[in-house]
């Protein structure tokens, strides 16, 4: 039995020289090797109060050295260590001397540069196991002799070098967490970011402040004042155009460059046609009762609406509104006195992940965004994205430190290609007249009944088929309204909302009673995964 090991004198002379100052120097790198659940360790590491920032695995060690890491998270992975082309990375990592943990694919990967083998387990593993603590001096400190962990992996450590010792075991898999006596090195064969480990947590937590002797003080002003040093770095003189959409994250964005650039900013709102009711005149309203900005409001509902006309592929919408959008920014840019050079987006890291941005290349292409995907090659600007490293919540909180107001941060997302994606099949001015009236109906009976902030996103969608009715003494032939609310911490993962029924009944009966040209309102009770937040 034993602790932590201290220090090597290499890893304290890297801390000494990157801990001094502010508090978020502190930084823990998580080498993204592809794993559905990469996002999710990036979040609990910065819930710890540790700074967090995923890399590609192919960055070189002179790379990873430069950032000053306090330590290192191999991420899963979907591959096979063996397979072709399979990600890697610097096997010199750990000549670094500052603390590594792999995890699943990752403890497999660095297991097996350090010299030991790596093979196929008897049957794929996949759900919870109990594990069995051997070693509880370090890494498995205060965890349950016998605990439940959430496998997932093929593959899995055959033959431990004799420089490992063993900490844990399941009784499919000997060496479920193991530590290397000489480098500090730690593989678990399981993943303590998601919740079906109940201790993982702490598992964690043991890694960063006791391996890597983290503060645990990283806070989201310290974000705020290393981006607004980075911006105007970046920027210098030059102009900045934002897209304001009176979102969570175009109005953090917005706020966040009116800190660092003040008079450089111009924001640029664009009513598409595509919009809530009311929507143009709220962010007028909003933004220039409480920001200093150069606002601009562009009209182009028409240009919209025209390229989308007989358009009903899902992924078409979003391409044809994406380059709209930029067109529209360059006209608008034209007219930004000293001309824009940057473009900043608000850019969340979901957007990134889904739209097949990941590091390791081998995330699904879900959805293409007009912050991610679908750009025109002659973009003309170059992107700006500050928030493309925070989830959701993590936005909302900085737009708590920029002073925004509540009704602002709170906001339910809206999507980027607007209502296109809730009007199924064509969209067309009656089909949007309709579906404004419902949603706006259903966010009214939510904001009264006080489930607004309870849930995460609540919407209307319509649907493009119709359904028999009767009203009065009349048989009907109408639209069919979907009404979609989610619970969600980040928007990778969400549930469906358990909306009282009596506050159903009430939407149903007044979307049918008031919106002519609907006579069946359908709940959908689908959990993302499978399904996606959004219907298009």
């Amino acid at each position: 039995m034993r602790g932590f090991p201290p220090m090597t004198q290499q890893s304290a002379i890297d801390r000494s020289s990157s801990n001094q100052g502010k508090s978020a120097a502190q930084l823990v790198l998580i080498l993204d090797f592809g794993s559905q659940y990469a996002q999710l360790i990036a979040r609990r590491v910065r819930e710890a109060g540790v700074f967090s920032l995923l890399v590609s695995p192919t960055e070189t060690v002179e790379q990873l050295r430069a950032r000053k890491p306090t330590g290192i998270i191999l991420s899963g992975g979907p591959s096979s260590v063996h397979e072709q082309g399979a990600p890697t990375c610097d096997p010199r990592i750990f000549e670094l001397g500052v603390p590594i943990l792999g995890i699943c694919y990752g403890m497999q990967l660095g297991c097996k540069l350090l010299g030991s083998e790596v093979g196929s387990a008897p049957a794929r593993e996949y759900g919870r196991s109990r594990l069995n603590i051997s070693d509880a001096s370090d890494l498995m400190a205060g965890v349950p002799e016998h605990t439940t962990v959430w496998m997932s992996h093929g593959d899995q450590v055959s033959k431990l070098s004799g420089d490992f010792s063993v900490l844990a075991s399941t009784d499919t898999c000997r060496f479920a967490a193991v530590r290397h006596k000489s480098k500090p090195f730690w593989g678990i064969q399981f993943h303590p970011e998601v919740t079906h480990t109940p201790h993982g947590v702490e598992i964690l937590r043991n890694f960063l402040f006791g391996a890597c002797r983290c503060k645990g003080v990283w806070k989201m002003a310290d974000f705020l004042e290393e981006q607004c040093e980075s911006i105007r770095e970046r920027v210098g003189t030059a102009r900045v155009i934002c897209g304001l959409s009176g979102g969570v994250d175009s109005s953090v964005v917005a706020a966040l460059l009116a800190k660092a650039i003040g008079p450089q900013l111009a924001c640029i709102f664009v009513d598409n046609g595509l919009l809530r009711n009311k929507e143009r005149q709220f962010v007028e309203s909003t933004f220039r009762e409480h920001f200093a900005i150069d606002l601009r409001v562009v009209d182009a509902a028409d240009q919209f609406l025209g390229d989308l006309k007989g358009i009903e592929e899902p992924q078409e919408k979003r391409r044809r509104i994406g380059h709209r959008f930029i067109e529209v920014f360059k006209d608008a840019a034209a007219s930004v006195a000293g001309g824009a050079k940057f473009l900043a987006q608000g850019t969340l890291y979901p957007d990134v992940i889904e739209s097949g941005h990941g590091h390791a290349g081998t995330a699904a292409n879900i959805k293409l965004h007009h912050n991610v995907g679908g750009l025109p090659a002659d973009l003309g600007f170059e992107l700006i994205e500050p928030l493309r490293h925070l989830f959701k919540d993590e936005a909302r909180r900085l737009g708590e430190v920029l002073g925004l107001p509540p009704q602002i941060v709170w906001r339910h997302p809206f999507p980027g290609p607007g209502l296109a994606v809730r009007v199924l099949g064509e969209v067309t001015e009656e089909k949007l007249a309709i579906l404004r009236e419902c949603d706006e109906i259903l966010l009214e009976e939510i904001v009264a009944n006080d489930l607004y902030r309870v849930t995460n996103q609540v919407f209307a969608v319509l649907l493009p088929i119709r359904s028999v009715g009767v009203m009065g003494d009349g048989r009907t032939y109408d639209r069919v309204v979907a009404i979609r609310a989610v619970e969600s911490q980040d928007f990778m993962t969400a549930d469906w909302a358990r909306l009282p029924h009596e506050v159903l009944a009430v939407i149903s009966n007044r979307i049918i009673n008031e919106v002519k040209g609907v006579n069946r309102v359908v709940y959908d009770i689908s959990s993302k995964p499978p399904a996606t937040i959004e219907w298009e």
